[in-house]
């Protein structure tokens, strides 16, 4: 399964594409696509993000669901979707924005731990 990431051209962050919400800033709401015909509609929003200058680096990223929740494949986009590994008092991980399941696995414990 995939999901549509990109970065916002305005201030960096990393967005997932909702159907019902249009960009959002957490993986959460990101709807897999299923099929080839649900990755070509995410890649045409994404053609349209790049034209609008909208947002950069949009990928289409290989997710798994754990417990309904899409948790990326490769600890490159878990990282962009929970922040920092050195530091778990940081980033969406520390605003309570991301499931345990979704986030890397921490090289460092917290400062204040």
């Amino acid at each position: 399964m995939k999901v549509l990431t990109a970065n916002r051209l305005t201030d960096g962050i990393a967005v997932w594409w909702c159907e019902t919400d249009g960009w959002i800033e957490t993986i959460l709401g990101a709807k897999p696509a299923a099929s080839k015909d649900e990755e070509a509609a995410l890649e045409a929003v994404g053609t349209e993000a790049g034209r609008t200058n909208f947002a950069v680096d949009i990928n289409l990223i290989d997710v798994n669901v754990v417990e309904g929740v899409p948790v990326p494949v490769r600890i490159r986009e878990r990282i962009r979707a929970a922040g920092p590994t050195n530091r778990t008092d940081l980033g969406k991980q520390a605003e309570g924005k991301l499931p345990p399941q979704a986030a890397p696995t921490p090289f460092i414990t917290p400062a204040n731990a």
